[in-house]
């Protein structure tokens, strides 16, 4: 059993992270644990018809975000890695920081002490250089970022497919082809 954490922080985008588990949740051998912040609390309510217990019941797993003590502290509990989607400006700064006061930036530090895979989508536009320096030193502790950007070659027809897109692109990183997203066959000779 792979087990994949999944964060979603208080940045606009909770979609994705909703997404992210509804796609895993298919898939047998993932084993999900859940971090929400109180802000995307607040966010499923706002940018989605989701309640928060739908989006828990998703999860195989779900951890306070208070509980620095839940087993996600500690490097001696495997996981495949982490995904924090959508990542706000304010927990990419604590993960960078290793400023570990709450579950969802400790299990970040956790995941990157122990050379697991960190993938962060971060959903804010436009940035400034402040941020950009957090997401360059997010690179540097060994964090993937990968904002959700849409790929147009997909053609997409709705909102579901450019999301879908991101979170395959996403679970590739963690070798999950969960068959959600378009791949580019090269363009037609002419």
């Amino acid at each position: 059993m792979k087990r994949i954490i999944v964060g979603i922080a208080g940045a606009s985008g909770v979609i994705y992270g909703i997404r992210l588990l509804e796609v895993l949740r298919a898939i047998p051998e993932i084993e999900t644990h859940l971090v929400l912040s109180r802000t995307a609390r607040m966010n499923i309510g706002i940018e989605t018809d989701y309640t928060v217990a739908q989006v828990e019941a998703l999860a195989d797993q779900v951890h306070k975000f208070g509980d620095v003590a839940s087993k996600l502290s500690s490097g001696s509990f495997h996981t495949e890695g982490m995904i924090v989607a959508a990542c706000s400006m304010k927990t990419l700064s604590a993960i960078v920081n290793s400023h570990a006061d709450d579950l969802m930036s400790r299990a970040a530090d956790v995941v990157l002490k122990e050379r697991r895979r960190l993938v962060l989508m971060p959903r804010e536009t436009p940035l400034h250089l402040g941020h950009c320096k957090l997401l360059y030193e997010a690179c540097q502790l060994g964090a993937i970022v990968a904002p959700p950007m849409p790929a147009f070659y997909a053609r997409p027809t709705s909102i579901e497919a450019v999301i879908d897109h991101s979170v395959g692109r996403v679970l590739d990183l963690f070798g999950i082809d969960a068959g959600v997203s378009f791949r580019w066959q090269g363009s037609a000779p002419e």
